[in-house]
């Protein structure tokens, strides 16, 4: 399994998953369920990390935690050993409790859409689970092992004091007072009836969204366009260090691919002083077409179809065959010194 990058930076938000070894259970009983909270507990007070949302299933977990300082590695590493030591030693166990790697997703935490989409997702989890039944008249708070019922739901002196459900409450436009924490269960419950219980809490993918990286579960992050543009110059170091083959099929890396590739299409269309509109009318092999699409290639990881895609060069096959048999110093005398600087100062060896 390739291994995701882990992007650390001051007062960052992350939806933090993951699950048992083969997806076995890790959390026999309620006690196992005690031990986790209080391992998390051991967890915030070291870190200063902030949760603003958990939930525990049978054979894994959910986290929305903010960590003031740039700490997360450390203190995933010290809560899942540290769980897990404590469920070997409990059920004379031995060896890896969790599967792979835990899933840390950046959340742009600053926009109250992405703040509050995640935290509805986690609460209605055991909705999705099949763990509450609607037409049983039960409500999401009668899951006991969420943040909901052991935190929004509760006065505040009984909360665990890494819970913060002030800014949860206050996403959303309550306060932490009587009627605040009941009109937050029951927008909750009208959600989880007006939404399919399958689908619950699971937000559209709006249009302003990379849809490539941009998931709750499935990307690296979860935010607009821009947000992920901040992470990468966070991550820059990061995704270009040398790495094993694995990691390539990451979706870090892809995207980071797809981002310097669209950048650099973007400087050398204005270096050729072309539009995209321009491209349509040029045919496939137009030599600065040729020249950009070889540029892309050699400086990026995007395949041949997205050149011809964006280059409007006919098809993957055409401009397989136009790198394939380029011949630089003719295609040189078809292009402005401009352009040829631009590809010499981005590395291209011509």
């Amino acid at each position: 399994m390739p291994r995701s990058i882990r992007i650390e930076c001051e007062d960052a938000y992350y939806h933090v998953l993951a699950r048992g070894n083969h997806r076995q259970a890790i959390f026999l009983d309620d006690t196992d369920r005690q031990c986790f909270l209080a391992t998390l507990g051991d967890t915030c007070e070291m870190t200063g990390w902030r949760v603003h949302a958990w939930v525990l299933m049978e054979n894994h977990y959910h986290l929305f935690i903010q960590t003031p300082e740039a700490n997360l590695v450390e203190g995933m590493k010290w809560l899942q050993n540290s769980y897990t030591r404590r469920f070997n030693v409990r059920h004379k166990e031995w060896g890896r409790l969790f599967g792979d790697r835990y899933k840390a997703i950046l959340v742009e935490g600053e926009n109250s859409y992405y703040f509050e989409t995640l935290i509805d997702y986690i609460h209605l989890n055991p909705l999705r689970a099949g763990l509450i039944k609607l037409e049983n008249q039960q409500s999401i708070l009668d899951y006991p092992w969420s943040s909901l019922a052991e935190g929004y739901a509760l006065l505040p002196n009984k909360r665990k004091a890494w819970m913060y459900c002030k800014d949860g409450l206050k996403a959303f436009g309550f306060l932490d007072t009587v009627d605040g924490r009941q009109g937050m269960l029951e927008r909750l419950d009208r959600k989880a009836i007006e939404e399919e219980a399958d689908h619950c809490g699971v937000p559209l993918i709006t249009k302003e969204v990379d849809k490539r990286c941009s998931h709750l579960r499935k990307g690296w992050y979860w935010g607009t366009q821009k947000f992920s543009e901040k992470m990468f110059v966070l991550a820059k170091d990061v995704l270009k260090k040398e790495r094993s083959r694995a990691y390539h099929s990451t979706a870090e890396y892809k995207a980071h691919g797809l981002y310097e590739a669209e950048k650099s299409l973007k400087e050398g269309l204005a270096k050729a002083h072309l539009s995209q509109s321009d491209l349509l009318n040029l045919t496939g092999y137009d030599a600065r077409k040729v020249f950009l699409a070889l540029l892309l290639r050699k400086t990026t990881t995007v395949s041949n179809a997205w050149l011809a895609e964006q280059l409007k060069m006919k098809s993957a096959a055409n401009v397989s065959y136009q790198l394939k048999n380029v011949n630089l110093q003719k295609l040189k005398k078809n292009l402005s010194v401009e352009l040829i600087e631009y590809g010499i100062s981005q590395g291209l060896d011509i």
